[in-house]
């Protein structure tokens, strides 16, 4: 390396351990899996000594939690932006939506996978706390889809919990389809069908 960094490579080194350890988990996980990703390999790409990573996480297990956790703020962090410009509560139910297409869209620069929290999910044993980590977070984009539905039909307590159920299904299908497929555009459909079925429980055309 040239003794005069670049810019950019100046600015990671100068992040803290534990963000360089998060940064390049998170790419690594995502990219590779969590399997096949190792701590060398983390270590190497975040440019830390092996005793930062113990210093911030004891285990490669309590990492893929940090990493779990980080991902669900994200996500919320986007889901906020989304919701400011939402005008309503059947906007806000469809900002959530959108946050899952906005989440798409942030992974094709390095190829899109699908619901990184899912993958995980996917490889991690039954018992795992990483899993709890990652059905709260899906626990979480349901109830956020139901609290909208409960002031879109206020007089319809029961058919916003079965919406709510049906539009948490349609999204969560959608997310996998398109990580399959590689883009987001299942996501875009998933949405178009999301608002008929809005439209249709709140009697518009």
């Amino acid at each position: 390396m040239n003794e005069i960094e670049t810019g950019a490579a100046a600015v990671g080194r100068r992040r803290p351990a534990r963000e360089r350890l998060l940064v390049t988990a998170a790419r690594r996980f995502y990219a590779d899996g969590v399997t096949a990703t190792g701590i060398d390999t983390i270590i190497a790409e975040a440019g830390v000594a092996k005793t930062s990573l113990y210093n911030n996480f004891s285990s490669k297990a309590e990492l893929v939690r940090a990493y779990l956790d980080a991902r669900h703020k994200e996500w919320l962090a986007t889901y906020r932006s989304r919701l400011k410009g939402a005008e309503g509560p059947r906007e806000a139910v469809l900002a959530v939506f959108d946050t899952y297409a906005d989440c798409a869209e942030t992974a094709q620069e390095t190829g899109f996978r699908g619901c990184g929290l899912l993958n995980v999910a996917a490889e991690l044993p039954v018992g795992d706390a990483g899993r709890d980590v990652v059905r709260r977070h899906k626990e979480t984009v349901e109830g956020l889809i139901l609290d909208h539905l409960r002031q879109l039909l206020p007089e319809s307590p029961g058919e916003a919990d079965a919406l709510a159920e049906h539009l948490s299904f349609l999204l969560e299908g959608a997310m996998v389809r398109a990580g399959l497929e590689g883009d987001g555009s299942r996501l875009a459909h998933a949405r178009t069908l999301a608002t008929a079925l809005l439209d249709g429980a709140t009697g518009t055309r």
